[in-house]
């Protein structure tokens, strides 16, 4: 008995809740619930929003050059980046050969010779026809490309006097690595 009129009162109740007429302010409209009259008010001086510090030291550092950053920034360039740049960065990925522009070469000199920051705000802001990926890659992976595409300009460009001595004559026999 009790039960059924505990339900009876929990029905009663939900029943006279109209979900779809719930107290609310129009963020843009005037509000008598703050004394200067807005629902939107400015943060309070010094509020730094979720994550922000976190994310502006991984902006603002560098990670060390390892393999598996380079290994990660190999998948993050081929998901994101190889569209466009093609697996080698030579710029003729597979939306290019379906007519869209294609981006420059990595190694041209020009992008050989600019800075790691340079790659890291492209890919941050977006330049000419590319979108800005700061939504998508979030800066240690942005970091991890960064250093994918250098490897990238390096491999394109590499003597055999780059490869150490104790590889070179495997190198040279054609032996499989």
């Amino acid at each position: 008995m009790m039960r059924a009129l505990a339900t009876a009162l929990i029905c009663t109740a939900l029943a006279a809740c109209n979900m779809n007429e719930q107290p609310k302010d129009n963020e843009y409209k005037p509000s008598a619930l703050f004394p200067n009259g807005r629902t939107l008010q400015t943060p309070v001086p010094g509020t730094v929003a979720r994550d922000d510090l976190k994310r502006s030291a991984a902006i603002a550092t560098k990670p060390p050059l390892t393999k598996a950053l380079l290994d990660r920034g190999q998948e993050v360039f081929n998901i994101n980046c190889s569209p466009c740049h093609g697996r080698t960065g030579a710029g003729d990925g597979m939306i290019v050969q379906r007519g869209m522009p294609r981006p420059p070469d990595y190694t041209e000199d020009r992008l050989r010779k600019a800075d790691d920051q340079h790659f890291f705000d492209v890919i941050t802001h977006g330049h000419g026809a590319m979108y800005s990926y700061a939504t998508r890659v979030p800066p240690a992976d942005r970091w991890a490309v960064v250093a994918y595409i250098r490897a990238l300009q390096l491999s394109r460009h590499a003597t055999l006097d780059d490869v150490p001595q104790d590889r070179r004559a495997k190198l040279q026999s054609g032996a499989p690595q």
